[in-house]
């Protein structure tokens, strides 16, 4: 069995290695950005708390209010909240305001600040940092983070106590001078504490993810070789295995479809078998269809007998002198030249129809206005009509567009009004006739013409090649009994139907087009 195959890179191993690897990639990318910018987000975030703080005591320093139980709550409060050491001094270095553990600390550490040269030049200029509180030295460098007119935010290394602080110091509008500081201590740890369980956590969700990814996988190889094992079966023409559905999936919807196709090629081949049992059959007809050439050819010859008879024999009595007056001698001329144009028509038809026969014209399908066409027509033979004493009578209403080759069917409309008046007796009527039909999806285009009905033995056989149903009178008219059979071609070209019609006053020749719209513009 298939399903018991083993892959050196199967579906399931892929998916799994896929997916370990980008949850892998993704908490070391976690583990990595946690590692390199928590303590940068932690100093930016307590540096806002700083500024925070002091625009808290500058403002109370300005109202007056830092003596105001409320207020000793509220900084308290503060400083209680970001873990700030606070430091406020008069212009006379006597305290004014303190928050936190050591208050000789502070006061030393902003005597520091003002007293010391702890700028470099290069940096702040000699002297203090310009438009800004002091200046001073210190044993360590210091990061300046933020400089204004007030005050100053720097990360700086304390020599005293040997701890690394977030530190804000200035003066207030007031005057007094100030101390602001946070420990990074804390922050130092909470990164380091953060990290270790950054790396714990991704490692057990690594570990719990590649568990479920095998366990997933597995579940959804399994029908896939499922799958492949049937279509196996179907390779070797064995096609009993069926696809079990289970769920609502992608892959249910495959295996559904596998068994359409299995049950599709199950029904092909079944149909190629008797096919190839035809085929002995095909062979046979083929005999006939060389037999029915051979007819064809013979029919050929006997039509253009006829007109190369009378051809000859007229073109003899003129170079042999048979005649010698005017009159007869363009009589002569004039049948040798008659016979001789319906042999060029017949030959044209023959032409038209071998090529119709074997898919050779080309069918170009397109919008037009059958009403147009059919006028177009009909003003093409009015001068014959008007000869023969014919009333034609045609829609006057329109546009109405059909799909179909126009070509091809101002040719079917010409055949048809060209038999029409071959054949039109008695009160001497034509009607060209457009209607709808199958619920207004197509319109049928139907020429009736007044006369004779054909006998109902000859109906089946008016579109065959060469077929007359009376050759006197088709002769009399020059007719080669071809155009009929153009006119089933084309129609089958088409795709479209096309009959005849027996009446009580005539015959109506009629064919099917595709309407392009519902809606008749009058």
């Amino acid at each position: 069995m298939m399903c018991n195959r083993k892959y050196r890179f199967s579906i399931s191993k892929q998916y799994s290695l896929i997916f370990i690897g980008v949850f892998t990639v993704a908490m070391l990318m976690l583990y990595a950005a946690n590692n390199l910018l928590l303590k940068r987000y932690y100093m930016q975030n307590e540096q806002r708390e700083i500024v925070e703080a002091y625009n808290s005591i500058n403002k109370a320093d300005e109202e007056n209010e830092f003596d105001t139980e409320e207020y000793d709550s509220e900084i308290l409060h503060i400083c209680e909240k970001y873990s700030l050491d606070m430091l406020v001094m008069d212009s006379n270095t006597q305290m004014i305001k303190f928050t936190g553990k050591d208050a000789n600390a502070l006061k030393m550490r902003l005597f520091d600040k003002i007293f010391s040269d702890y700028y470099p030049e290069n940096e702040m200029g000699p002297g203090g940092p310009p438009d800004g509180p002091g200046g001073g030295d210190f044993d360590e460098p210091e990061e300046l983070l933020e400089k204004t007119d007030d005050y100053i935010v720097s990360l700086t290394k304390d020599t005293r106590s040997g701890g690394e602080y977030l530190e804000m110091w200035g003066t207030l509008k007031s005057g007094n001078i100030f101390l602001i500081r946070s420990a990074m201590e804390s922050i130092d740890n909470t990164v380091a504490i953060t990290n270790k369980f950054m790396g714990l956590v991704s490692l057990i969700v690594v570990i719990v993810s590649a568990c479920v990814i095998m366990l997933v996988s597995k579940g959804i190889s399994l029908p896939i070789l499922r799958l492949a094992e049937i279509s196996d079966r179907m390779t070797r023409l064995d096609f009993d295995a069926k696809y079990k559905p289970r769920g609502n999936n992608e892959i249910t919807l495959l295996g559904n479809n596998i068994n359409k196709l299995s049950e599709s090629l199950e029904r092909n081949i079944s149909e190629l078998k008797g096919a190839n049992a035809r085929l002995t059959k095909d062979i046979k007809e083929k005999t006939e269809i060389d037999e029915m050439r051979k007819e064809f050819l013979s029919n050929v010859s006997h039509e253009l007998k006829t007109p190369i008879a009378l051809i000859q024999g007229y073109a003899e009595g003129l170079s042999e002198g048979i005649i010698d007056d005017p009159e007869n001698m363009a009589y002569y001329c004039e049948v040798i030249g008659d016979e001789a144009s319906k042999m060029n028509e017949m030959v044209k038809k023959l032409l038209t129809l071998n090529q119709l026969e074997f898919g050779e014209d080309t069918v170009n399908i397109e919008r037009f206005d059958i009403v147009e066409v059919i006028h177009g027509i009909v003003k093409t033979t009015e001068i014959l009509t008007k000869q023969n004493g014919i009333d034609v009578s045609y829609p006057d209403a329109g546009p109405i567009y059909v799909w179909g080759d126009e070509y091809m069917t101002e040719e079917i409309v010409t055949n048809y009004l060209s038999n029409a008046m071959n054949h039109c007796d008695y009160d001497k009527k034509i009607d060209i006739d457009v209607r709808d039909v199958e619920d207004g999806n197509k319109v049928r285009i139907t020429v009736f013409n007044t006369g004779d009905r054909i006998p109902e033995e000859s109906i089946e056989h008016l579109w065959e090649k060469f077929y007359k149903v009376d050759k006197a009178r088709t002769r009399a008219y020059g007719g080669s009994g071809v155009g009929l059979s153009i006119v089933a071609a084309m129609c089958r070209s088409m795709g479209e139907e096309y009959g005849v019609e027996n009446y009580d006053n005539g015959v109506g020749f009629y064919f099917t087009l595709d309407k392009a719209c519902h809606t008749v513009v009058q």
